[in-house]
């Protein structure tokens, strides 16, 4: 039943419970009180008597520009990814995982929680892969130890593939990893004494920016969404 309401875009499922054992949900007239009901196909739903169904789920993948915060709601902030998809559609969507202020690209954005979840989770080994611009050419030896595993202050993180993006460009370095931990990318090539001067998140579960200009999103076709699911 919580899980009803939080789809339905009422309140979270947390707050779903305290509103159903405070009486105000009804299922096919009858108030429910108990929480773990489960909701059939055919039940009328009625929230403080107002008729709630399930709401549609939405897939918005947005191609992130730099200086943008990757939060719902900031007061601090000037420009939120919130602003950039407004039009997009009535129903509540929310980031899946997060790219840093100063970092570009592949952004995706939904209210189906179970596939955020399996998203962001490190052990579904969800591909992301970054294009990577540093201050000064990038080290082979260096690129061998990120691939192989380096310690950070947070523990140990290994690429699943790195190599030079341009034969005759040393300073452009293609990164592909899994990890959600906070900053990583950046931490990463710190860690070497390089400073990373552009970030772009070029692939992301397999969604790529491919006809997609930077600040512009569109909805995942049936396809893709089926594509994420199964993955």
């Amino acid at each position: 039943m919580n899980r009803f309401i939080a789809n339905a875009g009422v309140c979270s499922r947390r707050e779903a419970d305290t509103f159903i054992t405070a009486g105000a949900v009804t299922i096919n007239g009858q108030i429910v009180t108990e929480l773990g009901i489960r909701v059939l196909p055919g039940d009328e739903v009625r929230f403080d008597g107002r008729k709630i169904e399930a709401e549609r789920k939405v897939y918005i993948l947005l191609n992130k520009p730099k200086d943008y915060v990757t939060t719902t709601d900031d007061p601090h902030a000037d420009k939120i990814v919130m602003d950039l998809i407004k039009d997009a559609c009535e129903e509540r969507v929310y980031p899946v995982g997060r790219l840093d202020r100063n970092t570009t690209g592949l952004l995706l954005f939904t209210n189906d929680g179970d596939l955020s979840k399996k998203l962001t989770h490190p052990k579904h080994n969800k591909k992301k892969v970054y294009q990577v611009t540093l201050d000064k050419p990038v080290e082979r030896g260096h690129m061998d130890m990120i691939a192989a595993g380096i310690e950070l202050e947070d523990g140990p993180i290994a690429a699943d593939a790195i190599s030079y993006t341009h034969p005759d460009d040393k300073t452009e370095v293609g990164i592909e990893i899994h990890s959600g931990k906070n900053r990583i990318v950046r931490r990463i090539f710190e860690h070497f004494g390089y400073r990373v001067k552009k970030l772009d998140r070029v692939l992301f579960a397999g969604l790529t920016k491919k006809n997609l200009p930077r600040g512009k999103w569109r909805i995942l076709t049936e396809k893709e969404v089926k594509f994420l699911k199964m993955m």
